[in-house]
């Protein structure tokens, strides 16, 4: 298989392996750049995407204006909605098509942990048990990381206004938690990359070097740290 990458000057061409990875997740805490990532990885592999619709939720805003008063019905929303998007993809045919994802499942609760108090995680938890789904495993994991600094930044620049009211000290917090989880994961390949100084949504060379990468992780643990010339636009 050959991938093709446009670029302002020529095309940009390089093998991919014959037998792609067929599920795809991209993770990583808000403004890293994981959608973005995920839509191109899409179109270089030909495959579907499964993203999150955090726009349809209606307790967001509040959640990010008053975190205590909404943190509870956020949450529940976005585990029914992420569970049944899951099931779908669980039982439509894995083997017929590339899926990209950018979020986990297991990530909801990860956030249900660092929003709600010990009472309502624990009601959370007994609601999880009974909606979660055997969720599809992933083929590879990609978990970008970046400094709260890097993040605040992108999410400024992204500039989804109920976005604005995120505060620094939750970012803070999910960086953390996100690092604490993936320190222990290994229920699926998983590719750890420094993000920061990389732009691979807009930036040709950048993508290729993380592109060929993420093609060629097959299992265990790998660390992708590149020295780039620019930064990561998240979406």
């Amino acid at each position: 298989m050959v991938a093709e990458f446009p670029s302002s000057s020529k095309r940009v061409l390089f093998e991919v392996s014959a037998t792609p990875q067929k599920f795809i997740v991209v993770e990583g805490p808000i403004g890293v750049g994981k959608t973005s990532l995920a839509r191109r990885l899409a179109h270089s592999l030909s495959g579907q995407l499964v993203l999150e619709q955090a726009d349809q939720n209606p307790f967001l805003e509040r959640f990010y204006k008053n975190p205590r008063a909404a943190a509870f019905q956020t949450q529940l929303f976005f585990l029914f909605q992420r569970a049944r998007q899951l099931e779908e993809v669980r039982q439509e045919d894995l083997f017929g098509a590339v899926r990209i994802a950018d979020y986990l499942l297991e990530k909801d609760r990860l956030f249900a942990r660092v929003t709600l108090d010990d009472a309502e995680y624990a009601l959370y938890e007994r609601v999880y048990e009974r909606v979660v789904v055997d969720a599809p495993k992933p083929d590879l994991v990609v978990y970008l990381q970046a400094p709260v600094d890097v993040l605040v930044d992108r999410i400024a620049k992204r500039g989804i206004r109920y976005e604005q009211h995120i505060e620094r000290s939750y970012l803070e917090k999910l960086t953390q938690a996100y690092a604490r989880f993936f320190h222990s994961y290994d229920a699926s390949p998983l590719l750890i990359v420094n993000s920061a100084a990389i732009d691979p949504v807009n930036n040709d060379v950048d993508y290729q070097l993380l592109f060929s990468q993420i093609t060629k992780t097959r299992r265990g643990r790998h660390f992708f740290n590149p020295t780039g010339s620019s930064l990561l636009q998240a979406n």
